[in-house]
């Protein structure tokens, strides 16, 4: 054997040694992966029907276009879903607030006092230091005026004045009515207890 056959030879065994380049060749695709894709492309299709809504795609939801205008004129404002929207993240469930950040409604002289001095505080807010059953609380709290009408108002003062203990007559629209045109020049909040203590 003269040496080119000997490499030839050699290059040979060399290859046997070495594993097979990889080929798909026809090793077909795996049958419970391919299980799973059509399972969520059928699950996919079918949970589009069944979300089908007759609403202007443009909701993007469920909602008619009666319930994105609000209730109609003349129905009955739920006081407690506002409150559950506006107020419970610092008042709390409750109404308890949280001890030296956000006062309670609960019992409070505020709250079962003058509803006239009431809507003044949700209507422009109160910044600064604000005295509540003996305890004192220096915090922000926000302006209602331009967020809810005078029948949200009174709902949402109705049902603080009714609940977590407190006991104290309900507040109609015309209450908030006036309150808000005799402070219609208003621009800032109430600063604390020394300008709401005038209403007392």
């Amino acid at each position: 054997m003269n040496e080119q056959q000997q490499r030839q030879v050699d290059h040979e065994r060399a290859q046997r040694r070495e594993n097979p380049d990889p080929t798909e060749g026809e090793r077909p695709f795996p049958q419970p992966l391919m299980a799973v894709v059509i399972g969520l492309v059928a699950w996919g299709i079918g949970y589009i029907y069944v979300t089908q809504s007759n609403d202007d795609a443009a909701f993007g939801d469920h909602r008619t276009l009666a319930t994105l205008q609000g209730p109609a004129p003349g129905a009955r404002v739920d006081g407690a879903q506002i409150y559950n929207a506006q107020c419970v993240a610092c008042h709390q469930a409750s109404g308890l607030g949280l001890a030296g950040v956000f006062p309670p409604l609960a019992e409070s002289e505020w709250v079962t006092g003058d509803p006239k001095r009431l809507a003044q505080i949700v209507l422009h807010g109160v910044s600064g230091p604000l005295t509540v059953k003996g305890a004192a609380y220096n915090g922000m709290m926000p302006s209602f005026k331009d967020k809810l009408d005078d029948a949200e108002l009174a709902a949402l003062l109705t049902h603080i004045r009714s609940q977590f203990g407190n006991r104290a007559q309900a507040v109609d629209a015309k209450l908030v009515l006036d309150a808000r045109s005799a402070s219609a020049d208003r621009t800032a909040p109430w600063k604390g207890d020394d300008e709401l203590a005038s209403f007392k």
